[in-house]
């Protein structure tokens, strides 16, 4: 909705596959066909898909520019891009200490921000049940970059240090093993009580949707940036939009 929003207020038309299950994919036709068909209809593609490396398999077919607007359990930049203008606008994007919290293993969002993150004067905290840690490849690439990362089982030890607190939700449909996903659902969860510890400014940050991990009690405190965070969405991709579509886009 923020990507179609964004393309209408820019002055612009969308036109939506709608249902995968009425569309040829159903049939049995490759995203590399699908993307070739789509390019003919617009200037621009926006893919949101199950698999990791879509969007850059996508982009090999056409010539139109085509945006990752989430694979899989990959990478999810354009949220990275609206994430950090949210934190640039609450706490500013020097010396901070950033703890980024729950599913971390499967979540698209922590890998694009943590890798985004590295550009700038950040400490980074991973807060995540071991089984839900940080791939060892993102990891890797982390420590290549000369991130400053650490990696944490409880969150109040590092709450009190904290400027920004990123909440990710423990996502059911990424779980291969239902029962795995029980282990860990609920297992972190922040309430008003758990931000008596916090900094008065700590700014609270969720990509949506949320289930359980941050009462409602927190939407009435000054630590929530989350609805914030979700409506910096449209501006941001009328941005990203708008440039791409731009001459100074498709040098």
């Amino acid at each position: 909705m923020s990507f179609d929003t964004a393309i209408k207020r820019l002055g612009g038309t969308t036109t939506d596959m709608g249902s995968v299950d009425s569309s040829s994919v159903k049939k049995g036709e490759s995203l590399a066909d699908t993307v070739r068909v789509v390019e003919g209809y617009a200037d621009a593609l926006v893919l949101r898909h199950p698999s990791e490396g879509a969007a850059k398999m996508a982009a090999e077919f056409v010539d139109v520019p085509v945006i990752n607007a989430g694979d899989g359990a990959g990478q999810h930049p354009s949220q990275t891009l609206l994430d950090l203008y949210t934190i640039r606008e609450n706490v500013g994007l020097d010396d901070l200490s950033i703890g980024i919290m729950g599913d971390l293993k499967y979540g698209r969002t922590v890998h694009s921000l943590a890798e985004a993150l590295t550009n700038f004067d950040v400490r980074q905290h991973f807060i995540s049940p071991e089984s839900l840690r940080l791939p060892r490849g993102v990891r890797f690439d982390l420590h290549q970059s000369g991130a400053q990362v650490r990696e944490h089982t409880e969150l109040e030890g590092v709450l009190p240090d904290l400027d920004v607190l990123y909440v990710t939700r423990i996502q059911r449909e990424r779980f291969p093993d239902e029962t795995e996903y029980e282990k860990v659902a609920g297992e972190y969860q922040i309430d008003t009580a758990t931000l008596e510890a916090a900094k008065d400014d700590l700014a609270v940050m969720h990509p949506l949707p949320r289930v359980d991990e941050i009462d409602p009690g927190v939407d009435a405190t000054d630590h929530a940036t989350y609805f914030e965070q979700a409506h910096n969405g449209v501006p941001v991709r009328m941005a990203l939009l708008d440039y791409l579509l731009s001459e100074e886009g498709d040098q």
